[in-house]
């Protein structure tokens, strides 16, 4: 006796049958309906972000040239203020290799190592005159026979634009011979208030063995020492240098 086996389904007549085909999304379409919500999100992101971020402040230097990083500097080196509050500048400790001398206008500070020479922190009322004048004029009263050697480009006093130049004079020795000196001055003038940085020394040339160790026309070694001082001035009003 044969034994049939059936199977559950569906009995159907003996024809060709087709199956509806599933419809399916394009990779293109599963793309875009990812990347839409994602360029909306990321651009309300940014619409909010340029909104509370405050424009950066752009300045044209010179003549304005910002401030100071923000924050009350580190005070290393001890200040002069003048009696009448109208400038303050740092000055060389005097155990620093300097003999320090303080008056009514500034300071003096006389370098004691090295090649020696002096340097001048000082103020003077500008009277109505540029600082350029002023360079001049005190160039004239206290060099003698001064040759100009160079203008110094975009030079600055205390942060605000001014001028400044090297000079070179050959003072006559004990020995009837003459030795080069240079001179460096740099003025600014604000408030009708000349601030005036200066240093004398013996011209020295630098090069690689000596100086700052890159290119520089200073070629007086106090010059290494100046810079730090001529930005701490100060006029009434300004901020904490």
């Amino acid at each position: 006796m044969t034994t049939t086996t059936f199977f559950p389904g569906y009995a159907v007549t003996g024809k060709r049958y087709e199956a509806t085909a599933i419809r399916r999304a394009s990779h293109r379409k599963v793309l875009l309906l990812w990347l839409i919500p994602v360029i909306v999100v990321g651009g309300v992101l940014a619409a909010i972000s340029a909104k509370v971020t405050p424009a950066p402040v752009r300045y044209v230097c010179p003549p304005d040239c910002g401030r100071p990083p923000t924050g009350t500097p580190v005070a290393i080196n001890p200040r002069f203020a003048a009696p009448d509050g109208s400038f303050s500048v740092s000055y060389p400790a005097s155990n620093s290799a300097y003999r320090i001398t303080t008056e009514g206008d500034g300071v003096i500070a006389e370098f004691t190592g090295g090649d020696g020479g002096t340097m001048r922190l000082f103020s003077e009322p500008a009277g109505g005159r540029d600082a350029r004048q002023v360079a001049a004029d005190l160039v004239r009263a206290h060099v003698p026979d001064p040759r100009v050697a160079y203008e110094i480009p975009n030079a600055m006093v205390g942060y605000q634009p001014g001028y400044g130049e090297a000079i070179d004079y050959y003072p006559q020795g004990a020995t009837n011979s003459y030795a080069r000196m240079r001179v460096i001055v740099m003025a600014a003038v604000k408030n009708d208030l000349a601030l005036v940085a200066s240093v004398v020394g013996p011209y020295r040339q630098f090069g690689p063995d000596f100086g700052p160790g890159k290119p520089s026309g200073a070629n007086v070694q106090l010059a290494l020492d100046m810079g730090k001082y001529v930005n701490s001035f100060a006029w009434r009003g300004d901020p904490p240098r």
